[in-house]
């Protein structure tokens, strides 16, 4: 039996995925940076649809957000599974650094971080060996004087999970395939058939994304360069392809035995990413003991054929593109998980009800609840009661890239106004809507 999955897998703002398979059942997790609550977990069963089932990081405690930019927060995480026990190793690069949380469910709840001493750099992952020894894999400048821009080195120490601290030798592996490589990162080690693989990402996450492989016979190296480096590109394609920044790759394999790998890319309209960093999946042999990314094709594809039944999710979240969405929330109980807040929200910020959704409006503070938006086009709109809004008070859509470009569509004193924002400017673009008529 096979199913067809669809690229990408998880459309829109699901950057730097990681996935980690526990029998028939495969979870991934992607960054959130400064939006709360953050780290989604994602579950599937044949790699081609995709449900939420939580968030890794939902109390205020888990994830400090204050004063964090949109681009800030919570950078690559990775997410793995040992012993019936699932972690997460994450970096808050606004609070606190590099830390693991765990969960005996995927779904949580998930424990308060584990901050890590002396873990510097950022994109960590976690490696256990067939011993039980479990390895920290992280980044960092490197430790004679970066050179250039981007001079890191990936490396490897021993983590003890028993006190969440690093221990034993600290030893700088591997600085990318490339001569004068920048930016090594996103390091995943696995070991197949007895050989220790490290699959990371290089050449920065714009356009000259890509993904490299090293391999060893131990875990501290010497690790010896794939001559067909990089394994997995679109630079090479031209700023015109439809996809393109390919990289930051996590390596998974199924219960059948078959390889597949998730990464993330971009779908760009007039040269700009409108909705961020996407998941995307591609097929994985090994010849000659070095991995082989979409055999014959060397590229992603709209289509791949997975070797797995297929999966119905529990609950679809319309994590498809052009999906529809609509949410009755007079009859919600709680907001679906896929909702989400810019920073830590207030206790007080929304309330459901037999009316709907209530925000709360105060004077000088924005009050947002937002999605993803997982397609490039589409409609969207809302049953707005803005009755008790106080003079001065502005409710309606955003349509948010960042702080400084962005579109809104404002209410109040009866009328709509359109409002474009770009480079933190309005160009001219107050467009004033038809009049709305008082409610009576």
């Amino acid at each position: 039996m096979s199913v067809i999955a669809k690229n990408p897998i998880l459309p829109g703002f699901y950057p730097d995925p990681s996935i980690c398979a526990v029998g028939e059942d495969f979870y991934l997790v992607n960054s959130s940076f400064a939006y709360f609550p953050g780290l989604p977990i994602m579950h599937s069963r044949d790699l081609a649809h995709w449900e939420q089932i939580g968030n890794a990081m939902n109390r205020n405690s888990q994830l400090p957000l204050e004063k964090a930019d949109v681009s800030q927060g919570l950078f690559a995480p990775t997410i793995r599974y040992h012993d019936g026990l699932f972690y997460i190793v994450c970096t808050n690069i606004s609070h606190g650094g590099n830390f693991v949380i765990t969960a005996e469910e995927p779904e949580g709840p998930w424990s308060e971080p584990h901050y890590l001493a002396g873990a510097d750099g950022i994109d960590p992952s976690l490696f256990f060996d067939e011993d039980g020894k479990c390895y920290y894999t992280g980044t960092h400048p490197n430790k004679d004087g970066c050179r250039y821009n981007g001079d890191y080195y990936i490396y490897v120490q021993e983590l003890d999970l028993t006190t969440f601290t690093l221990v034993g030798e600290r030893r700088d592996i591997w600085n990318g395939a490339m001569r004068d490589c920048q930016w090594p990162e996103g390091p995943h080690l696995y070991k197949v058939d007895g050989v220790y693989y490290l699959i990371h990402a290089e050449g920065g996450t714009g356009p000259n994304h890509a993904v490299c492989v090293a391999r060893s016979g131990e875990v501290f190296g010497p690790y010896e360069t794939n001559f067909n480096n990089p394994i997995f590109t679109h630079r090479h394609l031209g700023k015109r392809y439809p996809i393109q920044y390919v990289g930051h790759a996590d390596l998974v394999q199924t219960i059948e035995g078959d390889f597949y790998m998730v990464m993330l890319a971009t779908r760009p309209v007039r040269g700009k990413t409108t909705m961020g960093r996407e998941t995307f999946l591609a097929r994985v042999e090994f010849e000659d003991g070095w991995p082989v990314v979409n055999p014959g094709l060397g590229i992603l594809s709209d289509e791949l054929v997975v070797n797995l039944p297929e999966y119905e999710p529990v609950c679809d979240y319309g994590l498809t593109p052009m999906s529809f969405k609509q949410y009755n929330f007079a009859r919600l109980q709680s907001l679906p998980f896929s909702f989400m807040t810019l920073r830590n929200p207030a206790g007080d910020l929304y309330r459901l009800d037999e009316n709907g959704l209530n925000l709360k409006c105060e004077r000088g503070k924005t009050s947002m609840l937002c999605i993803r938006q997982d397609s490039h086009t589409f409609e969207a709109s809302v049953v707005l009661n803005a009755k008790e809004l106080f003079d001065g008070a502005l409710a309606g859509l955003i349509l948010f890239q960042n702080t400084e470009n962005h579109l809104r569509i404002e209410y109040a004193g009866f009328r709509a106004t359109a409002l474009l924002t770009q480079g933190g400017w309005r160009p001219g673009s107050q467009v004033n809507l038809s009049p709305i008529p008082p409610q009576r």
